[in-house]
């Protein structure tokens, strides 16, 4: 396989500054809606870039599961690398990517703790399963065998049959990324795509063109 030799010819749209209206939030929400129109596979995943405290880069894939005028949120276990390193430095940065619209937007921002009503209202909508798993599972943590995990599930199955309250853990939830900055990439033909730049400033948002 010779990857220099790997091209896609873009050309399916275009993008200019009135398009983001000066409001990149309502932007970001019309583009994932398009996207899920489109039929992208969960247009809401989203690369989340971290600092370390000795300084080395982490990025990741998250699932976008909250966007208003506040910012961004995404919820995790709160002991996770991810989260000692945005306890340790807030700012990150994240992309999404949309292959069927031939589209990339850019943020970056300050990360800020949910707050536990939230991250509640958040977790008792997620499917029994998926909330046993986050009891089942210590993030990131090394673990002796499939097996093990799985037998953690069984005991909380067990432990919190159907029908009952799975408590939401301590150590599980979520943080708001408030953005600072966004970017949005258009691809275009010849390489020549089109970027907009949108920063925050005094007066609310500075659209700018970047070259490609």
């Amino acid at each position: 396989m010779n990857v220099s030799e790997m091209r896609h010819e873009y050309g399916g749209g275009s993008l200019r500054p009135e398009d983001v209206a000066r409001d990149p939030i309502a932007t970001l929400a019309r583009w994932l809606e398009e996207a899920a129109e489109a039929g992208q596979r969960e247009p809401n995943a989203m690369a989340l870039g971290t600092l370390a405290p000795d300084g080395r880069p982490t990025v990741r894939m998250v699932l976008l599961k909250g966007l208003d005028a506040r910012g961004l949120s995404f919820y995790t276990h709160l002991e996770s690398p991810k989260s000692r390193d945005i306890r340790a430095e807030p700012r990150v940065a994240l992309t999404f990517w949309w292959e069927r619209l031939e589209r990339q937007v850019r943020v970056e921002g300050r990360c800020a703790p949910v707050d536990d009503a939230e991250a509640d209202a958040y977790f008792v909508q997620r499917p029994r399963r998926s909330r046993l798993g986050a009891l089942a599972s210590r993030q990131s943590e090394p673990i002796e065998s499939r097996a093990v995990l799985e037998q953690r599930l069984a005991e909380l199955e067990a432990l919190h049959p159907e029908g009952t309250d799975v408590p939401r853990p301590r150590d599980w939830g979520g943080w708001r990324v408030v953005p600072t900055r966004f970017e949005f990439w258009q691809g275009r033909r010849d390489r020549l795509h089109d970027r907009l730049s949108v920063e925050a400033s005094e007066d609310g948002w500075t659209v700018r063109r970047l070259s490609p």
